[in-house]
């Protein structure tokens, strides 16, 4: 049902049917562009990115064919000047049913007469209201009826305004059809004056904005469930990060051990967190001096991030400084700390190495739990131990530890580290690079300047997980 106008407003210019025409293919393709990435949008269940994406698609999707059918009753309505006068009165023109769901049947408008109370409605708003057509449609009065009670007044208010205030209409209400669905309606109108400028009718489109509002109530879900979880996951960092803070030691690059210089040892130690700084892992370093004189050195790496990798690495690390100052070896510790696992409600894996330097003897006792070798320089040399038997904490059970020992003399480079120094976490890689520092450690003046070098070489490397580097350099 076309517009009323007002006396003193002049007829609208209708558009180039080549432009409308040109809208159309645009819409289309970028129709079909969108659909393209709907379609490569995979649904994961448990993911409420991808699952917001996908609903961003198809809401966009539906959008577009609203555009689309617009445009295309926008170019159907303009007539071809090479067909004008072409139409002869024994072959009118036909309007093709539309197909099930179109926005055709979706779209309809009424006008309701104040001076003889007439109404008239188009056939399409009969199928949006689920009216058969025919029958007697509602007036003002009756409309409210079908509305949700929370919405009548909205169109109450609407209507008031629209009527006594000569205010154009602009809102949405839910009808409750006659099979008890309900349907989202929006609801554009204006009054219609008489010569005298006084109201004699209202003009109204509706439109069935249901499919619309559901794509964007799953829009809004979907990003609802989004932010829930970056918000629990910035918790849970927040907390991977007090812990691993409360549980590393608290010095950070040199540490200072009792008998250094000759005897003793020069301690330095660096954590390396990983490209993305949302992965807190569960790595650990640790250098302790020991009440038989000794110096616990040690690295170690559990499986996963988060909370659940940084609270098992403090388990771990706890028990094994505990272990250490009681004097139990290292091949001792490694079988202890697989059975605390064994014993522990939360499974876990890890790897780790263990080491006990005596000043005295310059011997250093270890033992690893598949975790890789540490690494010894000499004279501008490097190799690594030659490691002793050891499984992976946590993957199997009544499992022993073997124990080596390896002495070192003055000026020797001892180098503990993490996987996850290299881009790929490649050992490979890792311990070649590693070993090719030599020479500049046999340069290097102080642990500290050791650790140095290392970040120096491979710190700036994207690397997918975190990493320590512990380096215990022999005094002179």
């Amino acid at each position: 049902m076309p517009s009323h106008l007002f006396a003193d407003r002049p007829a609208p210019q209708p558009p180039e049917r080549d432009a409308v025409e040109a809208l159309i293919n645009r819409t289309r393709l970028l129709r079909g562009d969108v659909d393209a990435v709907r379609r490569d949008t995979s649904v994961v269940d448990d993911d409420p990115q991808l699952r917001w994406q996908r609903a961003l698609c198809e809401l966009a999707v539906h959008q577009l064919d609203d555009l689309g059918e617009h445009l295309g009753q926008l170019r159907d309505g303009i007539s071809d000047p090479a067909d004008a006068g072409t139409v002869s009165e024994a072959a009118p023109r036909t309007t093709p049913e539309p197909s099930p769901g179109s926005l055709v049947g979706r779209v309809g408008s009424g006008e309701w007469n104040l001076l003889t109370d007439e109404v008239s409605w188009s056939d399409e708003l009969y199928q949006i209201f689920g009216r058969e057509p025919g029958t007697d449609p509602l007036s003002l009065d009756q409309l409210p009826s079908l509305l949700l009670a929370e919405d009548q007044p909205l169109l109450t208010t609407m209507v008031t305004d629209c009527l006594v205030d000569g205010r154009p209409m602009d809102g949405e209400f839910r009808i409750l059809l006659p099979d008890g669905s309900i349907r989202t309606l929006h609801m554009m109108g204006e009054p219609v004056l008489d010569t005298d400028g006084c109201t004699a009718s209202m003009w109204a489109v509706l439109r069935d904005v249901s499919r619309l509002r559901r794509s964007q109530h799953v829009v809004g879900r979907t990003r609802n469930a989004l932010r829930s979880r970056e918000e629990r996951a910035r918790a849970e960092h927040r907390v991977a990060v007090e812990f691993q803070e409360a549980v590393l030691p608290p010095w950070r690059g040199s540490l200072p051990v009792p008998g250094r210089g000759a005897n003793g040892l020069d301690i330095a130690a660096h954590y390396q967190p990983s490209g993305s700084s949302d992965l807190i892992g569960g790595d650990w370093y640790d250098a302790l001096p020991l009440p038989d004189g000794g110096t616990l050195l040690t690295v170690g790496d559990m499986t996963g991030h988060g909370v659940p990798a940084t609270s098992a690495m403090a388990m771990l690390l706890g028990a094994l400084r505990g272990m250490a100052v009681a004097g139990i070896a290292p091949g001792a510790v490694m079988g202890h700390l697989n059975q605390l696992i064994e014993c522990s409600a939360q499974p876990a894996l890890g790897s780790a190495v263990c080491c006990h330097f005596d000043p005295a003897t310059n011997t250093l006792a270890w033992a690893q739990a598949g975790h890789p070798a540490p690494l010894l320089f000499r004279d501008g040399m490097g190799r690594p131990l030659p490691a002793p038997d050891g499984v992976l904490l946590g993957a199997a059970s009544g499992v022993s530890y073997e124990q080596d020992q390896v002495n070192l003399l003055p000026g020797d480079v001892l180098l503990l580290h993490t996987d996850g120094l290299t881009r790929r976490n490649d050992r490979s890689a890792c311990l070649d690079a590693l070993i090719g520092l030599a020479p500049r450690f046999a340069q290097a003046r102080t642990a500290q300047d050791c650790v140095r070098i290392v970040v120096e070489e491979l710190g700036s490397t994207e690397r997918l997980d975190d990493a320590c580097v512990l380096v215990a350099r022999v005094g002179a």
